[in-house]
């Protein structure tokens, strides 16, 4: 019997763009997960307040990641959580929900990469799940990159995918092909401006944010 392996995909998804959507049909491909997990935040700790609310960004989720190769569900642990939400206290709870052998593959971004090391006990992320960080063309992992302590540990963690498929935790991987430089910032920037950032965001949550006048003002 196989493990399952579930991949997930955190983000204030304010609003969810085309990185995103790349990001997990990437990570998706290369490592056959049973289910993409998308996990919006609810207050996130390194982040000003979101625009749109919980359940708009749930809804654009839903659009945004329609026709995946993957099964996919959005969990709302950390939108239900009063407090300010942290990775590691996500990635605790979805252990202890899921048990001690299914495979949890945490996807980030490079610019999260970049961050990691001011996340709270960031190094112990790796002990509920591995980690999977998607790059620009050209990254290399060391110190002139990324901190030297997350370099470090990259280093000594790395695996495949098919090695974080067949082990429940503890293993790092970076793609060095995944070309996305999109932010969430300059999209509303752009929404506000009267702007259509058609090349950013999928059509259908562009048409949503539209009929539901999000980011204007």
């Amino acid at each position: 019997m196989s493990r399952r392996c579930i991949a997930l995909l955190g983000g204030s998804f304010d609003p969810v763009h085309n990185g995103h959507v790349a990001l997990g049909s990437y990570f998706a491909k290369l490592l056959f997960p049973d289910e993409l997990r998308l996990l919006p935040a609810g207050n996130p700790w390194q982040k000003k307040g979101l625009q749109a609310s919980p359940e708009q960004r749930i809804d654009m989720l839903k659009l945004a990641f329609d026709g995946l190769p993957v099964p996919v569900t959005i969990d709302r642990q950390e939108i239900e959580r009063n407090a300010a939400t942290y990775t590691i206290d996500t990635l605790r709870q979805l252990r202890a929900d899921l048990g001690p052998q299914i495979s949890l593959v945490f996807l980030i971004g490079a610019d999260q990469l970049l961050q990691l090391h001011t996340w709270k006990e960031w190094n112990r992320l790796f002990d509920y799940a591995h980690i999977c960080a998607a790059s620009r063309p050209g990254f290399v992992l060391d110190d002139a990159h990324i901190p030297g302590q997350v370099a470090q540990e990259f280093a000594r963690r790395a695996g495949t995918p098919e090695q974080m498929r067949n082990c429940a935790h503890g293993l790092a991987y970076v793609a060095t092909n995944l070309a996305i430089d999109i932010s969430a910032t300059e999209i509303r920037a752009a929404l506000q401006h009267g702007e259509r950032p058609d090349s950013l965001i999928p059509p259908g949550v562009l048409d949503y944010i539209k009929q539901h006048h999000l980011y204007q003002n």
